[in-house]
């Protein structure tokens, strides 16, 4: 099963946004989303998540059609990532991921032993056990984004859409983050669809990229493939070189003009 975009097209107020865009996700990898701001990166995500409607094109997920599907059916598929979450009420943490069981449950229906039973198995998996009964708003930066990974694996999905999910994060929190998504997708087999701004945490940690130039797919396969220097200065408008390093890595850098 894979994320299937065909000819989407996508703008507000008609401004185009998203110009013609057809891409796959597969299971069991990181697909990363580079591209300068604006470039249409959270809309894409918004459209593949169903909160948007694409005025053209197709989405699927699998055998399931997104513009077709009602919310709960496509809440099963995939779950979201955002960049970070603004609590209005002081929710606990675990009262906060046990929320990811929300899709499976009927309208009234609460959630029972075995929705709190997946929350904490999630909880285990990102290593955020010990803070179940803390105060969400109360617990760190890197922490808050942990509980909203082990919320989105509370889903149960075969997908998961990030949006961002470092941007607010220091060097050490951002590479933990994606240890475990990584962790995650090997372990699990579930995919990943996350959008970014640093091209170099994309090479280390994603399988495919997907390169978005003013709302156009201008590059999209396995990210060693597609992370050129030639590709980057083209995104980036800017000098960039990929060096070797002697373990075998990649590293971007940035040219004096």
């Amino acid at each position: 099963m894979a994320i299937t975009a065909e000819s989407v097209r996508f703008g507000y107020r008609g401004t185009e946004v998203i110009r013609g865009a057809s891409f796959a996700v597969p299971e069991g990898a990181i697909t990363c989303l580079l591209g300068r701001n604006g470039s249409g990166k959270t809309t894409l995500i918004r459209l593949v998540n169903g909160i948007l409607r694409p005025q053209s094109g197709s989405i699927r997920i699998g055998d399931l059609d997104v513009l077709q599907s009602p919310r709960p059916a496509v809440a099963r598929q995939v779950a979201f990532v955002p960049q970070e979450h603004q609590g209005v009420f002081p929710y606990g943490v675990e009262e906060l991921v046990v929320m990811g069981r929300n899709p499976h449950l009927g309208l009234i229906a609460r959630p029972g032993a075995a929705d709190r039973e997946a929350a904490r198995a999630a909880m285990e998996t990102v290593g955020i056990a010990h803070l179940a009964e803390r105060d969400y708003m109360e617990i760190s930066g890197g922490e808050r984004q942990l509980v909203l990974i082990a919320r989105a694996l509370t889903q149960e999905t075969p997908y998961l859409l990030m949006d961002e999910p470092t941007s607010h994060l220091d060097f050490t929190n951002q590479h933990a983050i994606m240890s475990i998504v990584r962790r995650i997708t090997r372990e699990r087999g579930v995919g990943v669809l996350v959008a970014m701004h640093d091209p170099n945490l994309a090479l280390a940690f994603a399988d495919r990229v997907i390169m978005l130039r003013e709302g156009r797919v201008f590059r999209a396969g396995p990210a060693a493939e597609v992370m050129t220097p030639e590709n980057l200065q083209t995104l980036y408008e800017m000098p960039i070189d990929v060096v070797g390093l002697p373990d075998g890595r990649r590293l971007i850098l940035t040219e004096e003009r």
